[in-house]
This record gives C-alpha cells, structure tokens and sequence, in this order.
C-alpha cells in the first residue's frame, strides 16, 4: 500500500511542477497559446492520425524542453545566486536547447502544413 501512496505523491509533485511553470514562465505560455492555435488548425485541416501523433509529439516535446529549462535555471539560481560565467553558460545552454527543439518543431509544422495549406489556396 505504501508503494501506491507513493505513487500517488510522485504524481502530485509532478502536477504541482507543471502548474508552477504553467504559472511563472511566459514562454511556456506563448508555447501554450501557439499550440492551441495549432491543434485547431490540424483539426481544420483534417489530418491524419500520424500528423496528429507527430503533432502532439511535437508539443509534449516542447512542454518537456522549456518544463527542463526553467528547473536548470532554478537549480543554477540556487547553487550560483551571485553571477557567475558558468552558470550563465548553463543557462544559456539550456535556453538554447529549448530553441533546438522549437525549430525542429517549426520544421515538422511546415512539412505538415504548409502542403495542406497550399493545396487549399
């Protein structure tokens, strides 16, 4: 019984990490908004179920990514609170990253849409 109130925890902490960022980052916000936009647009368009998984790949991916970012940020903040080169480093990294995934993002967005995009005008 342990072990499921344990998992039931787990589960709870990981609910409160998500709304804390869903609260205090803005770009997770824009991430949120656009991927609204998004999903409205593939309905729209109709697309097919493996559209749809890499779509929704695509978002979680995202999510996870600037998720990841704000607790390495955090984390440097709290071993590093006076600037430091390195943590700036670590910051930067991590914010790149998250620009990584944002452009592969972009990348399966267009090779999605932009055929069914043009095929309507």
């Amino acid at each position: 019984m342990d072990y499921i109130k344990q998992r039931i925890k787990s589960f709870k902490y990981a609910f409160e990490g998500i709304w804390e960022v869903l609260q205090s980052q803005t770009n997770l916000k824009i991430h949120l908004t656009v991927a609204i936009f998004v999903v409205i647009a593939a309905y729209y368009l109709a697309l097919t179920r493996i559209e749809w998984c890499l779509i929704i790949l695509c978002i979680v991916l995202v999510f996870s990514a600037e998720t990841l970012n704000t607790s390495i940020e955090h984390l440097t903040d709290l071993v590093s609170p006076e600037y430091h080169p390195l943590a700036k480093k670590t910051k930067d990294a991590a914010a790149g990253a998250v620009l990584w995934v944002a452009m592969g993002v972009c990348l399966v967005g267009v090779i999605i849409f932009l055929p069914k995009i043009l095929a309507m005008l």
